[in-house]
């Protein structure tokens, strides 16, 4: 195999005509600069000097191999330049691991501008509750997610870099003609005797609302369990239920209402890439993009309620 360095060596002596100046260019001794040509020679099979006097010149095969040599270096200067492009430039397909109130609010927007600045960067948007998307980051399922850590059992300290994107009030939803829809804010325990909708059991939104109802003295009575935001939006706005959900949840065009509880509740929003993986422009823009778009709703401030 050919030795790109000692490929070099040749081209230089093809160029500067003696084995002294070539060191002088390369800052080595000239014994270090025969004794690697001699080397070459014996990698290729080859007579690629001859002595002349007390010179040295190129035979006709060491002419052809440096001329081939420097086309070669060429080559891979174009190779490395290119690479060193590729790596700064978002390019791939990033996959982005979303709790589902998150996704229309904050993914699409974001990935709908990345898909117009970054062309060669696609990314993959993939539905995970709070409690399953650490796991999958650290399988290496999904690289990058938008979660929460609240109330969620997991290690998120380890082998994962936690930024910080802002904060989610959890709201009371309401029909909109619903008597407490008057208020400006609502004490749990007033709903003690409402029907509620919940998320599926085991979900953390399911979990959350069986807690802050028990604290405020009282067992939902649940009409529905259903897995996404919409059915039960469209479950209280048909006035057969009350729901918890996080605010970014609650999209425009249904007739609810939204009321801030009390004991004000908010979920810590963040997102979670995989500490010392190689670095990769494509994650870079997918967090930036997160972080800072103008059409991503602005969140609470870190630390507001």
């Amino acid at each position: 195999m050919l030795n790109p360095w000692r490929l070099r060596m040749l081209g230089l002596l093809d160029s500067l005509g003696t084995v002294r100046a070539v060191a002088e260019a390369l800052h080595m001794s000239p014994s270090t600069v025969s004794q690697q040509l001699a080397v070459l020679e014996s990698e290729t099979r080859s007579t690629l000097l001859e002595r002349s006097g007390r010179r040295v010149r190129l035979t006709r095969t060491g002419l052809v191999l440096a001329r081939r040599g420097r086309e070669i270096l060429d080559r891979m200067a174009e190779a490395e330049a290119e690479l060193r492009a590729l790596n700064d430039e978002p390019i791939g397909t990033v996959r982005v691991g979303v709790f589902q109130s998150a996704i229309h609010t904050l993914a699409v927007p974001a990935a709908a501008h990345l898909a117009g600045s970054h062309p060669h960067l696609h990314v993959e948007l993939i539905e995970h509750e709070p409690h399953e998307s650490g796991p999958a980051l650290r399988a290496g399922e999904v690289d990058v997610i938008v979660t929460t850590t609240d109330y969620v059992e997991f290690p998120w300290d380890q082998d994962l870099e936690i930024v910080p994107l802002g904060t989610d009030p959890v709201v009371l939803v309401l029909p909109d003609d619903h008597p407490l829809a008057r208020r400006r804010v609502v004490d749990l325990a007033a709903c003690a005797n409402e029907t509620w909708a919940c998320d599926r059991p085991g979900s953390y939104m399911a979990d959350l609302t069986s807690r802050l109802c028990r604290e405020s003295g009282f067992e939902p009575r649940v009409a529905c369990r259903f897995g996404n935001y919409l059915l039960l939006l469209q479950h209280v706005e048909a006035g057969r239920s009350v729901t918890l959900l996080p605010a970014l949840a609650v999209s425009a065009g249904h007739a609810v209402v939204t009321r801030e509880l009390t004991t004000p509740v908010h979920r810590n929003v963040t997102i979670a890439v995989r500490r010392g993986a190689a670095p990769r422009a494509a994650v870079g823009a997918v967090v930036s993009a997160l972080l800072d778009h103008p059409d991503i709703p602005a969140l609470s401030a870190p630390g507001s309620s």
